[in-house]
C-alpha cells in the first residue's frame, strides 16, 4: 500500500545567515544555575555530505584562457540533403525543377553564402550545394516512391535545380507546388560523358562558429575580531576535512565549500543577458551582471536534443533516443546523469527483460544468491551504444534542483558524450583536442584568476585596512564550453 510522510521536512537553510546566530557563540554566563547541561563536544552531521559539485570534474576539464570571449569552430555535415523540396512537375515527367526550401544561409549580392555565428548558424544549409552533373535520389515524402537521376541545371537566385531522371516512366508522384516539401534529395554521386569539361563550381567546408563569455563570480566571508576571540564550545567539521573548536573556522569554510559548488552550478545554469533586459542596463546594475553566459543547460536546450514528457522507462523510448544518436554523432560512450527517479526506471526496466524480474529473484546481475544482499541496480547498459547512469546529486538535492516539482519543467537528466572531440580554436589558430564539456578560466602570466582567495581587514593575521573584522574573499573569472551540443541530450519532465 502507498504510504505519506509525516514528521519533521527537511531544513532548506540550516544554518546560513548573513549574521552571526545566537548559537554560535557562548552566550549564558550564570554560573549560579546547578543544572548545567552535558554536551557533546561534535556537531552531528544530519544532512551528511551537503556539497553538490563533481559532475564537471566527472565529464570535463580546465584550461585557461585570456581573452572575453571564447570562440570555436564545428564541423558541418559531408553530405548533402535537402528534405523540403517542393516541384509542380506532373507524373510521369522526364524531368522537373524542384525549388529547395530548407532553411538556408543568406547569400551576398555575389551569390556567396554569407557565414553567420551563434545560434542563427545552427540547422542553416550553405546556399544549395548541389551542383550539375551530380547523381541523386529523389524519394517523395508522402512515402509514394522515389527516382534517381541527375542534376541538369542549377539556378543560385531562386534556389531551383532541374533533374533528370533514370527511369523511363520518369517522375513517381506528382508535385503539389514548388513552395512545399514534396520529396526529399540526397546526392550519392555524380556522372559525366566522354571528353566533357570538369564539375562545375567547388564547395566551401560549412563550420558553425560558436562562441561564450565568461563570468565573474565572487563570495566573501567576514567575522569581526571580538567574535574571533571568543571560542566556541562544540567541535565542528566540515565536507573538506576542516575541523576544530573555533566557530567562525566552520562558517569560513562552509563559504568555501559554498563557492565551489556555485563555480560549478553556475557553468550549468548560466543563460545569456537578453536584449533590453535588467542586467545589460547599466543604468539598473552598475555593479551586478554583465552579459550572462551560456550553460550547459541553455546551449544543450538551443543546440542539443531536448526529451520532453517524463523519463524514458522503456525500451521503446530509447530505441527512439538512439535513433536521433544515429542522426548526429554516433559517439559510442554516452553517460546519464540522472536523479532518482531516473534511476529507479532504468532500474525497473533493465530488469523487466530477465524472465525471473518481475519476482525479484534474480534482479541486478542476475546472479544473487540467497547468501547476498539483492542488487537492484544497474550502472549501465548497452544497446547499439554504451549508456552508463550515475545519480547527479544536483538533480536530487532539495535545496537545488531537486526540490523543482514534477511536471514544470523539472530536469530530470542530462545525457553527456563521453571523450573529446577536435575543433579549431580561434585564439589558439589551430586544431586541438577537447572535452566535449570543459571550462575556460581567465589566466595570464601575471594573473590566474582560476580560483583567488585573499585576507583582508586587521583581525585573523590580516593587516591590510582598519577594519576591525577579517574578511576571506573568493573570486573566479570563468565560462564553459559545450562543444557538440548536437550529441547531448536533455531530459525535461
Amino acid at each position: 500500500m502507498a504510504g505519506t510522510f509525516t514528521g519533521p521536512g527537511f531544513d532548506l537553510q540550516p544554518s546560513a545567515q548573513q549574521v552571526p546566530l545566537a548559537t554560535n557563540y557562548i552566550t549564558n554566563f550564570d554560573f549560579l544555575n546547578q543544572y548545567l547541561p552535558d554536551t557533546y563536544e561534535k556537531e552531528f552531521e544530519r544532512y551528511g555530505n551537503r556539497t553538490i559539485s563533481s559532475f564537471l570534474r566527472l565529464v570535463g576539464a580546465e584550461m585557461p584562457s585570456n581573452s572575453d570571449l571564447v570562440k570555436w569552430a564545428e564541423q558541418g555535415r559531408l553530405h548533402v540533403k535537402y528534405t523540403q523540396c517542393g516541384t509542380a512537375a506532373l507524373v510521369n515527367a522526364d524531368s522537373a525543377a524542384f525549388q529547395v526550401n530548407d532553411a538556408a544561409q543568406p547569400l551576398d549580392g555575389a551569390g556567396n553564402p554569407v557565414q553567420t555565428t551563434g545560434a542563427a548558424a545552427f540547422g542553416a544549409t550553405a546556399g544549395i550545394a548541389l551542383r550539375e552533373g551530380q547523381t541523386v535520389v529523389v524519394v517523395q515524402n508522402d512515402g509514394s516512391g522515389e527516382n534517381k537521376g541527375i542534376v541538369t541545371d542549377v539556378n543560385l537566385g531562386t534556389s531551383t535545380v532541374t533533374i533528370a531522371f533514370y527511369e523511363a516512366g520518369g517522375l513517381v508522384t506528382a508535385g503539389t507546388g514548388v513552395g512545399n516539401a514534396d520529396v526529399t534529395i540526397f546526392v550519392y554521386g555524380s556522372e559525366f560523358r566522354k571528353g566533357t569539361v570538369g564539375m562545375d563550381g567547388a564547395l566551401e567546408s560549412d563550420d558553425y562558429i560558436f562562441e561564450n563569455s565568461p563570468i565573474i563570480i565572487k563570495d566573501k566571508y567576514q567575522v569581526n575580531g571580538s567574535d574571533m576571540a571568543q571560542i566556541g564550545w562544540i567541535e565542528v567539521t566540515t565536507e573538506n576535512g576542516a575541523n576544530g573548536y573555533l566557530w567562525y573556522m566552520k562558517s569560513e569554510h562552509e563559504t568555501r565549500l559554498r563557492f565551489d559548488d556555485y563555480l560549478e552550478t553556475a557553468m550549468v545554469e548560466a543563460v545569456p543577458a537578453e536584449v533590453n533586459s535588467g542586467v545589460v542596463n547599466p543604468a539598473l546594475n552598475p555593479t551586478f551582471g554583465n552579459k550572462g553566459s551560456e550553460g550547459i543547460f541553455y546551449t544543450v536546450g538551443l543546440r542539443g536534443n531536448l526529451w520532453t514528457g517524463g523519463v524514458p522507462n522503456a525500451l521503446a523510448d530509447f530505441d527512439t533516443i538512439i535513433g536521433r544518436l544515429d542522426a548526429q554523432g554516433a559517439i559510442e560512450e554516452n553517460v546519464l546523469f540522472i536523479d532518482r527517479q531516473f534511476g529507479f526506471a532504468i532500474d525497473d526496466m533493465l530488469a523487466a527483460q530477465n524472465s525471473y524480474g518481475a519476482g525479484g529473484t534474480s534482479y541486478g546481475l542476475f546472479d544473487n544468491d540467497e547468501e547476498m544482499a539483492l542488487n537492484l541496480g544497474f550502472s549501465g547498459f548497452r544497446r547499439g551504444y554504451d549508456f552508463y547512469k550515475t545519480d547527479w546529486k544536483y538533480l536530487n538535492d532539495p535545496t537545488m534542483r531537486g526540490g523543482n516539482v514534477a511536471g514544470t519543467g523539472a530536469i530530470n537528466g542530462l545525457m553527456v558524450p563521453a571523450g573529446s572531440t577536435s575543433v579549431y580554436d580561434q585564439i589558439l589558430g589551430k586544431n586541438a583536442k577537447r572535452p566535449y564539456l570543459h571550462v575556460r578560466y581567465r589566466a595570464s602570466e601575471t594573473e590566474d584568476r582560476r580560483y583567488k582567495t585573499w585576507i583582508t581587514g586587521s583581525a585573523g593575521g590580516a593587516r591590510t585596512s582598519s577594519l576591525d573584522a577579517m574578511e576571506v574573499h573568493f573570486l573566479s573569472e570563468r565560462c564553459v564550453c559545450t562543444m557538440g551540443a548536437n550529441n547531448f541530450v536533455l531530459f525535461e519532465d
